[in-house]
């Protein structure tokens, strides 16, 4: 199934879809304002149907940010990355001209490796590059759909180990030491998490897969080395070209992505030039 194949009709905003499985852009809604029911209802619609929602020319202080992320849920406050001054609930993320990695430059879906996993991410442009610094999406409902009857059958009953320790650890991408960033090196006491290999979506009823390269370890009473061949080959089918979309980013863009069936990659394709972002979480349910 598609997103063009659900139903769903506005009555507050404009949406244009990216592509076929994914992504659209919503139009005709100022989020510096209280949101009324009507446009919030249309906003979760979208959100629901589309997967990640991108709206344009947005300009948000800190608490206008927190304030419409509230209104999907309470708001998480990062456990290894130190928040913005004076407001826990926003993570800012930024790459100084004179850095070389960047933070979320690989295939994941953000705090898959909490015991109760995020809903949603909700990032806001502040500075971007003049040129590159997009960002990469991946529906996890295309690449369950895709797979054969048997695999299916196959991972209907696994469960995966999540965890931070790789990517938070002395060798991870993102504890790398950056003039501008926070991040807590984790040791070998950081906790892992089982989740279900194929998540079904508390909102929509579909089935997706629930892996990610960046957190995903091993499948539950396996090893590393029996698993790596079938979670290798389910994160190729994962980042499908056909399977994705991608966003151009302008200062006041601000992108919602579901973390229940979308994966993400920050691109790192802009050495020399600024990248300045502001996001917010929101605190998901159990995986089920």
């Amino acid at each position: 199934m598609t997103a063009n194949q659900v139903t769903a009709s506005y009555k507050t905003i404009t949406v244009k879809p990216l592509s076929p499985n994914l992504g659209a852009e919503i139009a005709g809604v100022d989020l510096s304002q209280p949101l009324s029911n009507a446009q919030f209802d249309d906003i979760h619609s979208a959100f629901l149907k589309h997967h990640v929602i991108f709206f344009r020319d947005q300009k948000l202080s800190p608490e206008q940010h927190i304030a419409f992320g509230k209104r999907f849920g309470t708001l998480n406050i990062h456990p290894y990355v130190k928040s913005m001054e004076g407001y826990p609930e926003i993570l800012e993320i930024i790459k100084e001209p004179s850095e070389k990695i960047n933070f979320g430059g690989g295939w994941h879906s953000d705090m898959s490796f909490l015991e109760v996993p995020a809903l949603g991410s909700i990032l806001h442009a502040i500075e971007v590059p003049e040129v590159g610094g997009d960002t990469l999406f991946a529906s996890q409902y295309a690449a369950w759909d895709a797979l054969s009857p048997g695999l299916k059958q196959t991972l209907e009953g696994l469960r995966a180990i999540h965890s931070a320790s790789e990517e938070y650890g002395s060798g991870g991408a993102s504890s790398k030491k950056r003039a501008s960033m926070d991040s807590e090196v984790v040791g070998d006491d950081v906790p892992e998490y089982e989740h279900p290999v194929v998540r079904t979506h508390p909102e929509t009823g579909r089935k997706g897969l629930y892996v990610n390269p960046a957190f995903t370890l091993r499948f539950a009473g396996w090893s590393k080395r029996e698993s790596k061949p079938l979670l290798d080959y389910l994160f190729e089918v994962g980042r499908r070209e056909a399977f994705t979309c991608r966003f151009r980013w302008q200062p006041g863009s601000l992108a919602m992505w579901d973390n229940r069936c979308v994966w993400h990659f920050a691109l790192n394709d802009y050495h020399g030039q600024r990248r300045h972002m502001r996001r917010v979480t929101v605190n998901g349910d159990k995986v089920r």
